[in-house]
């Protein structure tokens, strides 16, 4: 077993964004961390057609699924994809690769040299992302967003509740996210088994896994707590990213705080593989759109 592996759980739709992922990996991955890739088995073939088969380590979706006895396979078979995909990430340490892994999505982007010391202490105690998200819900406040605090604060306060927790509410998102096996295996059994169930029944759209896992570090301490914040600079909104832009913010400058960007997939469509193809006149109001938030952006 590994200290520390790269994992990213992607499917078809994304293996354009994976690329561009894995080619910043292999440039910049300067202690040749394991990088494992889960699918569907089913698109193992149009993966390996996009991506090759070198640079990292293939896993199948349903092994991941099978490693928890209590996983109910069909409700997998059954369950949207956006969400499956959640609870597939949290159970990869089932699988005994590692005690910690770097929970990627197929839309980051590395953009300096990274090492095992950006996760890990020197004893093996990975950091934790764990943060107040003041600088996102300040931007959105002063945009006029205050649905995107109100949100996020409403989602915080439903999985503090589960956990029976008072107090501010942490965040450990956004991706990528340092997660070590000792705090899933805690909240299996000493929340789930008590209880009876898998994180199959526990994740939901209203219970995210990333706020789960925060949770039960805080509940059950089964690694110190080290916290640092985001490893990634995150354009959650277009608008940000205009914003951003227009207080002078670089990929050069990025790299002086961040090891990677990740750009939200919901506006980079020309990625989606399969799916790029739109109209032109879909294309052009598409940008309209995007040119006309680039505009807000100096309001």
């Amino acid at each position: 077993m590994k200290d520390f592996v790269l994992y990213c759980k992607s499917y078809s739709r994304d293996f354009l964004r994976l690329k561009r992922l894995l080619e910043s990996v292999n440039q910049f991955n300067i202690d040749c961390l394991d990088f494992y890739i889960s699918t569907p088995k089913s698109e193992k073939d149009l993966l390996e057609n996009v991506l090759g088969k070198q640079g990292y380590i293939w896993v199948a979706d349903e092994e991941i699924v099978a490693a928890n006895p209590k996983a109910d396979f069909a409700k997998y078979q059954a369950m949207p994809g956006g969400l499956s995909q959640q609870i597939i990430k949290s159970e990869f340490w089932r699988l005994g690769f590692a005690e910690n892994y770097l929970c990627l999505d197929s839309d980051c982007v590395f953009i300096r040299n990274f090492y095992k010391a950006d996760f890990l202490m020197s004893d093996g105690v990975p950091y934790t992302v764990l943060h107040q998200n003041k600088e996102l819900f300040q931007i959105a406040t002063n945009r006029g967003q205050e649905k995107v605090e109100r949100d996020l604060r409403m989602e915080a306060e439903r999985v503090k509740a589960v956990f029976d927790r008072k107090g501010p509410n942490f965040y450990c998102a956004p991706a990528p996210f340092i997660w070590s096996a000792k705090v899933w295996k805690s909240l299996d059994e000493q929340y789930l088994q008590a209880k009876g169930i898998s994180l199959w029944e526990l994740i939901s759209p209203d219970l995210p896994e990333t706020l789960i896992y925060g949770e039960a570090l805080l509940k059950y301490r089964a690694i110190p707590l080290i916290a640092i914040e985001p490893l990634f600079r995150t354009y959650h909104y277009d608008w940000q990213y205009f914003l951003m832009k227009r207080l002078g913010e670089t990929e050069e400058k990025l790299a002086q705080n961040y090891l990677g960007i990740i750009y939200q997939s919901a506006w980079e469509s020309e990625l989606n593989l399969g799916q790029s193809q739109k109209s032109v006149p879909s294309r052009l109001l598409k940008r309209v759109k995007r040119f006309g938030r680039y505009l807000q952006s100096y309001l």
